[in-house]
């Protein structure tokens, strides 16, 4: 299940999907927290590199890229991120 991009979901389970972010569907100014998960799903290496896209488009906004993490088994990646 992909988590739902209300300001209230994305606080609940503090994560976002890469393409809500990289779509700008996503308002993270009233985020209450310092770390988010970023979420993306599929089949194929662009995971990896939507994952980054997200990263690199939420870093102007101070969030900064701690890690990232495949799991294979879901086909999801994940980019953790700390905002500065």
């Amino acid at each position: 299940m992909r988590p739902a991009h209300t300001p209230d979901a994305i606080a609940r389970y503090r994560t976002v999907t890469a393409a809500a972010v990289l779509e700008g569907r996503v308002d993270l100014r009233s985020y209450p927290y310092r770390h988010l998960a970023v979420l993306c799903q599929g089949v194929g290496g662009d995971r990896i590199a939507q994952a980054m896209a997200a990263a690199d488009l939420l870093d102007r906004f101070g969030w900064d890229l701690v890690t990232i993490s495949e799991l294979t088994t879901s086909n999801s990646v994940y980019a953790f991120l700390r905002r500065r």
